[in-house]
């Protein structure tokens, strides 16, 4: 006979039952938050691709989780030694259960609801920053981007955009005559495909790059790409953004 859940764990499935639905599946004193997810133990599994790229100790640094929604990330940078740990999400929902996450796992962890768009507010450059899962949910990316770099990202930026399309890499030219076409045929070009409508039944689906596109746009935004650990994961810091690049006049 199976033994009965004690009134506390009890009380504990009700809550996390009550705050779902969960996407993040987070183990909270032994009780799985989204068990039955269809990507299986998201975002541990993932989690476990890269983590090496992240230090064991993170010695008191910064951290900004941006879309953190349940707050994975987030504990556990704050359970790898990080000072200050801030997420921020515009889902009052998911913010609800970081929180509860975070007092339940007893860490210390800030969460604010906010716009990736708005993080100039935060009126600081925090020494890491988490930025994944989000990118293909913006209507205005390269805008995110830049106000990352020039408002947020002090030393080192983790990234993972959704991929779609093709994987390689291609050795472009500089520049190419205005009477150029072929060049935008070919599959490894970079491209952003646009949803008009929903992928996967979500309407907050936009844009999709294939593997070009990212790496290219995070270079055109200032970013250099440090390492590629797993596919769709990149650890950037800032360095000079391309030289074509006009800055809105809300981030100069």
């Amino acid at each position: 006979m199976e033994d009965r859940p004690t009134p506390e764990k009890a009380s504990l499935v009700k809550e996390i039952a009550e705050l779902g639905p969960w996407f993040q599946n987070l183990d909270i004193k032994g009780v799985r938050t989204a068990p039955d997810h269809f990507l299986g133990d998201y975002p541990n599994f993932k989690w476990r691709g890269f983590r090496h790229v992240i230090p064991d100790d993170l010695e008191g640094r910064s951290v900004l989780d941006i879309g953190c929604n349940a707050g994975f990330y987030s504990l556990e940078m704050k359970r790898r030694n990080a000072g200050k740990v801030l997420g921020i999400d515009a889902d009052a929902r998911y913010l609800k259960q970081a929180r509860f996450a975070a007092e339940q796992s007893e860490l210390d962890v800030e969460f604010q609801q906010m716009s990736v768009y708005d993080v100039a507010q935060l009126g600081m450059k925090f020494d890491l920053v988490i930025f994944m899962g989000v990118f293909y949910h913006l209507r205005h990316p390269l805008l995110a981007l830049d106000l990352l770099y020039e408002h947020v990202v002090g030393e080192t930026m983790l990234f993972q955009c959704l991929q779609r399309g093709d994987e390689r890499i291609p050795d472009l030219a500089e520049n190419y005559d205005f009477s150029e076409w072929a060049i935008f045929d070919r599959p490894d070009y970079p491209k952003l495909f646009f949803v008009e409508e929903r992928y996967a039944g979500d309407p907050t689906n936009w844009f999709f790059p294939n593997k070009a596109a990212v790496e290219a746009m995070l270079r055109s935004s200032g970013f250099l790409i440090e390492a590629n650990p797993e596919r769709e994961i990149y650890l950037c810091r800032p360095g000079e953004p391309h030289y074509g690049v006009e800055r809105p006049p809300s981030i100069r």
